[in-house]
């Protein structure tokens, strides 16, 4: 049961974010205010200008990495209105090169919700054109991670997440700090996870998209130190609000309602999260959750980034909480879907092994009644899943070796 459900948590966790750690979070076009909320949860917009990228520092070089044709989005389950599309490119590494930075270029912002871009090593490069080939059209579906490696390898991706450059909306272009750098080793390859929201349309697609990543590169035998991802998950247990019923503010309906959509995994992760952060028992319900992870080598972290959905209120991650060695790492008390850039640290944090860190998460379940996006969907109590309109608790610690 651990096994699968690290692999299932790890792969899920990868909805979203950030490889480097220098970069500006930047700020997407201003949402417009809903009734009842803020303007931070007015829900995803397309509108998206792509911004210029910063100069060259000096021995970078900038590359374009492109998908091989348009694609059009189809939810793989009927009543679906998610697709997570993964796509492999080839930068045509033949020598050890440092990722320094990367800017993603959504070709069709009006359905792409965040794209990841995976680091494939040369030895698995086959296998992942074998799950292309074994599909039809361009890329595989992918909900989770790629399916590449195995359970095995993704139960190790908790602590060392091998995605390399990624979007969501409020980003711009992530340019690692002074002396840092992404390892990719000769041969290696990219896939892109482009995750297709069609919940706008009721899973009908408005056109393809044809999105590129513009990357920059260091050569190998640069003095950088290698960067590294933690992932921090939390469980997702938010009831129906009062005065709301349906057969899905029912937990068991809601997990089975996720399961159909995005596979039988989808109730594993759920289920995971209770092992990971409660020992196994019932998470209690509720509005905010959180869960602990005790690290086991050294470390300094440079940055911190936060990932929820539409109903997020709040995020934060500590070191060491309730004792005298504590630290915050991250604290958005206003957590914005349309701004979730990585946030280097005022100054890099030492942290030893023994050493706790922990998420937390607050969600407002009464947005679902107000946000353009979920008014239209019939009450539920909201779990873990990969869906918009299904919910998330992710940190994300960036960090190198001490």
């Amino acid at each position: 049961m651990r096994l699968r459900v690290s692999r299932v948590t790890a792969a899920a966790a990868a909805l979203l974010l950030l490889a480097g750690c220098g970069g500006d979070g930047g700020s997407a076009a201003p949402a417009q205010p809903v009734a009842g909320a803020t303007p931070s949860h007015a829900g995803h917009h397309a509108t998206f200008t792509v911004p210029p990228a910063a100069p060259l520092r000096a021995g970078e070089r900038f590359q374009v990495l492109k998908m091989a044709r348009p694609y059009t989005p189809k939810p793989p389950t009927a009543g679906g209105t998610d697709d997570y599309r993964c796509f492999l490119v080839d930068p045509h590494f033949t020598s050890t090169t440092f990722l320094t930075g990367s800017q993603f270029l959504p070709q069709n912002a009006d359905i792409v919700h965040h794209a990841i871009f995976f680091r494939v090593p040369a030895a698995q490069v086959a296998e992942a054109r074998a799950l292309d080939t074994a599909s039809p059209g361009d890329g595989w579906t992918c909900f989770g991670g790629t399916g590449i490696g195995g359970p095995r390898a993704q139960t190790r991706q908790l602590r060392n997440a091998p995605w390399v450059a990624a979007w969501a909306p409020g980003g711009h272009e992530t340019v690692t700090s002074a002396g840092t750098g992404t390892l990719m080793e000769a041969g290696s390859q990219l896939v892109m996870q482009v995750h297709y929201n069609l919940l706008a349309t009721g899973g009908k697609a408005t056109g393809t998209d044809q999105s590129a990543l513009r990357i920059r590169l260091a050569p190998g035998n640069s003095k950088l130190q290698p960067l590294l991802t933690n992932l921090l998950v939390a469980p997702v247990e938010l009831p129906c609000p009062a005065g709301e019923t349906g057969k899905l503010c029912d937990r068991d309906m809601s997990v089975f309602d996720v399961m159909h959509r995005f596979g039988d995994d989808a109730g594993f992760t759920v289920a995971g999260l209770s092992l990971l952060c409660n020992e196994g028992k019932r998470v209690p319900p509720g509005p905010t959750q959180h869960c602990d992870r005790t690290i086991r080598e050294p470390m300094v972290v440079r940055a911190a980034a936060g990932h929820m959905h539409l109903l997020g209120k709040s995020i934060k991650l500590e070191l060491n909480p309730g004792t005298p060695r504590a630290k915050t790492l991250l604290d958005v008390p206003a957590y914005n879907f349309d701004d979730q850039g990585a946030r280097p640290l005022p100054a890099p944090v030492k942290v030893k092994p023994g050493d706790v860190m922990r998420v937390t998460c607050t969600w407002d379940a009464t947005l679902r009644s107000k946000l353009p996006e979920l008014k239209p969907l019939q009450p539920r109590y909201v779990v873990w899943g990969e869906g918009t309109s299904d919910e998330m608790c992710l940190g994300v610690v960036i960090w190198t070796r001490a």
